[in-house]
């Protein structure tokens, strides 16, 4: 399915995974489907999750939206408290769209407690509950990325849950591909997904093992935490030269503000140095970076603002930039900081998301479902790979994954067929119902502006015929010359017509200038 197919599917209202392969354009469709949506006046509860993945898209998690909080199963006595609290309380019920980012990783319990919460505060009297609570909801994300996170026990997926099968969601598999830029490349990540991985595959990435050189500018990314801080730190340390330290400012409740700081992937203290290798961490196309891009630290501006230099030559001076915890249009904590991080090493975890120009992986003690995938997936290109080792897990993705997967993309052809058979004026009909239904303003189209603009111009054309200066500016010789004849006691009439202009106008004119007392006082009723 194209991106413009599944933004005709999310605009009539019905339930959606929007999923694909990585690089298919799930963020770019549901931004556009986001500012069309405002574009009416309707503001979704955009969010994620993790936090990681709520700083990118400027939300909340959905645990911190619903009011679940860190729980998995909510009771009774939980949902009569998140109804006890008004904020909470009034979002969830004010709500109209709800979109969930990164999917793969929420677990079957928690979207349950979310729907049951939902269904119990949007329920209207005397009527039947609806999947959750009756909201258009969009679920966003690639089950063959990390899966969610379970202490207990082996973690159940979202698509399990009976919230999700209740919710019954269109699937919108989109098909297009705008990251990976090699075809080799991508028939290669598409044989992991599909279990048809071949020994011309395996050929293919072993190509890529033990290549790396002195000079490759590339991240290392690794499967376990503890290297990381340590290598960013004794890689910084060998280089010569001062530090440039750049600390992160904060505005907002002191519980949102440390949850930011915890998921930004920008670091609170930020210390740079010339030759540092960097990442940006954050999408900003206008600016010529995305999230992922890498360079070097080449210099520092006449403000001390990092000048990069991309791996592809491209010099960018790195200006503050800005997370932010958002209800709605309501900004309730952000964080200001270089949106930088040393680029030396990573977790594939936190590499999520990314688009990498090149990487070195080790995935020779890959212990989880997925994780040479989401990796090796994060890279834009084979020759971008550089690969210290693999192991047979690394290859591996959940059986479970791979099967939903396979009825996934079944599901969304047939989806696409059937919405591709409707008529243009079905179409438009499900899309004004589900408009009207979530009090959406009519957008005035651009022939109704002309036809606006064209109105009031053919109307102050009739009145210039008797009045030639209607709606022109007054100059200070008008203003002067109007006092004057104030002051003389000119009839209004005489005024009005040497001027050009109606008799309300001047009187208008005279109240501006303060020659008529009390003319902008409101009137009492």
């Amino acid at each position: 399915m194209t991106q413009d197919e599944a933004l005709a599917v999310l605009k009539t209202g019905l339930n959606v995974f929007l999923t694909g392969e990585p690089g298919s354009g799930k963020t770019h469709t549901i931004n556009r489907y986001v500012a069309w949506l405002r574009e009416r006046g309707v503001e979704p509860a955009v969010t994620a999750s993790t936090g990681i993945a709520a700083t990118h898209i400027n939300g909340m998690t959905i645990h911190s939206w619903s009011g679940i909080g860190i729980k998995r199963d909510v009771s009774d006595y939980d949902i009569e408290m998140i109804q006890s609290r008004e904020k909470t309380a009034k979002r969830i019920i004010g709500a109209k769209v709800l979109i969930i980012d990164e999917i793969s990783m929420l677990d079957a319990a928690t979207l349950e407690s979310v729907d049951r919460v939902l269904r119990t505060l949007r329920q209207r009297p005397m009527m039947p509950e609806q999947s959750f609570g009756g909201l258009q909801v969009i679920f966003v994300g690639d089950f063959f990325q990390l899966p969610p996170v379970s202490r207990e026990k082996a973690a159940v997926f979202a698509f399990e849950s009976s919230a999700w099968k209740d919710a019954n969601p269109v699937i919108c598999y989109l098909s297009e591909q705008h990251r990976q830029e090699d075809a080799d490349f991508l028939d290669l990540l598409s044989a992991m997904r599909r279990g048809a991985f071949t020994s011309a595959h395996r050929t293919r990435l072993s190509s890529r093992v033990g290549i790396l050189s002195k000079q490759t500018v590339a991240t290392r990314l690794y499967t376990h935490n503890e290297n990381v801080d340590r290598i960013n730190a004794e890689s910084l340390g060998q280089i010569k030269g001062n530090s440039h330290v750049f600390q992160m400012t904060s505005r907002g409740r002191q519980s949102l503000v440390e949850s930011l700081k915890a998921q930004c992937l920008s670091p609170e203290t930020l210390e740079l140095k010339e030759s540092a290798s960097v990442m940006f961490t954050r999408n900003n196309f206008d600016a010529g970076y995305v999230n992922g891009t890498l360079g070097t630290v080449t210099g520092f501006s006449s403000l001390g603002l990092p000048v990069v230099t991309t791996r592809s030559g491209e010099v960018i001076t790195a200006e503050q930039a800005e997370w932010a915890i958002q209800d709605g249009n309501k900004i309730l904590a952000k964080i200001t900081q270089v949106p930088l991080r040393l680029a030396w090493a990573i977790t594939v975890h936190k590499s999520q998301g990314m688009s990498l120009d090149a990487a070195i992986i080790d995935l020779s003690q890959a212990f989880e479902f997925g994780q040479g995938y989401v990796a090796i997936s994060r890279v834009r290109s084979l020759s971008g790979l550089f690969l210290e080792g693999f192991n047979e897990r690394a290859l591996e993705l959940h059986p479970k994954v791979a099967t939903a997967d396979r009825h996934f993309r079944g599901y969304s052809d047939a989806a696409r067929k059937k919405f591709a058979a409707l008529p243009e004026s079905e179409k438009s009909k499900l899309e004004k119902n589900f408009l009207r239904a979530i009090g959406a303003k009519e957008l005035r189209s651009k022939e109704k502006d002309q036809q606006g603009v064209a109105l009031l111009v053919s109307s102050i054309e009739k009145l210039r015929e008797r009045y030639p200066n209607v709606g022109k500016s007054w100059s200070k010789e008008d203003d002067a010359l109007l006092t004057t004849m104030f002051n003389a006691k000119k009839p209004n009439a005489e005024t009005s017509s040497h001027f050009g202009r109606k008799p309300s106008a001047i009187r208008a004119r005279l109240g501006h200038l303060g020659l008529v007392p009390n003319f902008w006082k409101p009137k009492e009723k």
